[in-house]
């Protein structure tokens, strides 16, 4: 009997400490994720999401001061449902430069796409007409009309109280200060998560947000779009006015500026949402 006590007693301790290692360094232990897995996907009878079932690739352009790797947690919830997925690098070097990039990543894929963006890169995935995209998510994203500049939008109204004040370098790159950094692109992350973003941002060239759009995709395309209400860089009525002008299927979410990264799970529940609900255009059936 003092054995199976002892074991037992092994046992629980083991799980604990798993548990604070796992805390201690961003990962979620095998408990805890399943108890913050407990809110169901729809599946179909092969046990797959029903997002799954389409033949969509997810494609998501970060915005400024972030690359690729802000999707992270995003992709692995995407990939968990068997959805195909895809970070496309941009320059942020200017709109036309971005487009192009993205119009190269998507070189990569066959097949309908659905395109992801955070914040400027709104504008980036505004301006690519591909037939292959099936339809449009905006993340707390910038979506200029034709003619629009991203800074024209982007001062429309009054910015948090919280916003740098941003100053290009000498070569015309737009730098988040690091002291500034957390408290206003990610304010929800941890302190030292924070300082890591911070440390590892890109600029943005000023050329990128002075350049004018080209005709809006999402005149054309389904598009969903997610309003960050507690976002410091990008004032919420202004991402609001955005998504009720292109006529967007709208969710709002207490969530702040950097939600891929501080909030993947309602940022991979609209993505779903818009692979699941998305049908070919027009223009994609008789393409």
């Amino acid at each position: 009997m003092s054995d199976e006590i002892n074991h037992d007693r092994r046992r629980f301790v083991g799980a604990a400490a798993t548990t604070v290692a796992a805390a201690q360094f961003g990962v979620i232990a095998p408990a805890v994720a399943n108890a913050r897995a407990s809110k169901k996907v729809p599946r179909d009878v092969n046990g797959r999401s029903e997002a799954a079932g389409t033949d969509a690739t997810v494609v998501l352009v970060h915005g400024a001061w972030a690359d690729g790797s802000s999707w992270a947690h995003v992709i692995t919830l995407l990939q968990s449902e068997g959805l195909k997925t895809m970070a496309a690098p941009i320059p942020l070097t200017s709109l036309s430069d971005d487009v192009a990039a993205l119009e190269r990543a998507l070189e990569r894929t066959d097949g309908p796409v659905v395109l992801v963006a955070h914040a400027y890169a709104g504008a980036v995935i505004g301006a690519v007409t591909q037939d292959r995209v099936r339809s449009l998510v905006f993340i707390s994203a910038l979506c200029p009309d034709e003619g629009e500049t991203v800074a024209q939008i982007f001062y429309r109204d009054k910015p948090s109280p919280e916003a740098p004040k941003l100053t290009p370098d000498s070569h015309g790159f737009l730098w988040m200060p690091n002291d500034r950094f957390g408290a206003a692109w990610c304010q929800h992350a941890r302190p030292e998560q924070a300082a890591l973003l911070a440390a590892i941002q890109r600029p943005i060239a000023v050329a990128a947000i002075q350049e004018k759009a080209p005709k809006a995709a999402w005149k054309a395309k389904p598009s969903w779009y997610l309003v960050a209400e507690e976002d410091r860089m990008i004032n919420p009525a202004t991402q609001l006015f955005l998504a009720r002008r292109m006529g967007a299927q709208v969710r709002s979410e207490k969530v702040d500026h950097a939600s891929p990264i501080t909030a993947p799970k309602p940022v991979a529940g609209m993505i779903r949402e818009a692979v699941t609900n998305s049908r070919p255009s027009v223009t994609q059936q008789h393409g």
